[in-house]
């Protein structure tokens, strides 16, 4: 006799199908036309928004302060004996991981380490003096824009880069989770890294 059996009322023309599925090893791409467009948007938008930052920095370029004064501004912030480093090694990794989140290649890593300069510049400047304005709208310097784009790249490192991107197909999209997961691990690696090993 063959196993047990449940009935069920459209699908094959036998009308029965095996009590217990075969569950895939490996989670298909998510196959959502919207999904993908709606990623496609958020990596160009948050890509952009890096890269950008990162050149001017790094070029001086659109009104950017440059090498120097960013220096200087991390400096100020606690970070004395590293500033130099520092303001290069966040000029060339805002553009670098900008640009590889807008092409959509190796989107979980370029994102986590994209969300753990957001998470330093947010600590820094909530701690010690937690009288920095939430919302551009309440004054210079508000922590808005640094959590929107963080949460964007948080985002990224979950979600992905969708299929309209290079990274289409690759392991870390198939099965996203232990990716992501790693990422988010690293990104929060970094972050205490900078902030209690580097500023000083």
């Amino acid at each position: 006799m063959s196993g047990p059996t449940q009935q069920y009322d459209w699908g094959n023309i036998s009308g029965d199908e095996p009590a217990e599925k075969t569950r895939p090893e490996r989670m298909p791409v998510p196959a959502h036309l919207s999904s993908d467009i709606g990623l496609l948007v958020l990596r160009l938008v948050v890509g952009a928004s890096f890269a950008a930052a990162g050149a001017r920095t790094l070029f001086g370029v659109a009104g950017g302060i440059g090498l120097d004064a960013s220096a200087t501004a991390l400096a100020d912030a606690g970070f004395t004996s590293f500033a130099g480093p520092l303001a290069w090694v966040l000029a060339v990794g805002q553009l670098v991981l900008g640009v590889l989140l807008v092409l959509g290649l190796l989107t979980p890593f370029a994102a986590a380490g994209l969300l753990a300069s957001k998470a330093v510049a947010v600590v820094v400047a909530l701690v010690p003096a937690l009288s920095v304005p939430l919302f551009a709208s309440d004054g210079v310097n508000s922590l808005e824009l640094d959590l929107l784009l963080g949460a964007g790249a948080a985002a990224l490192v979950f979600a992905g880069a969708g299929r309209i991107a290079l990274d289409a197909g690759r392991t870390y999209q198939r099965r996203p989770l232990p990716w992501s997961v790693l990422s988010l691990l690293v990104a929060v690696a970094v972050a205490l890294l900078v902030l209690f090993v580097l500023r000083r």
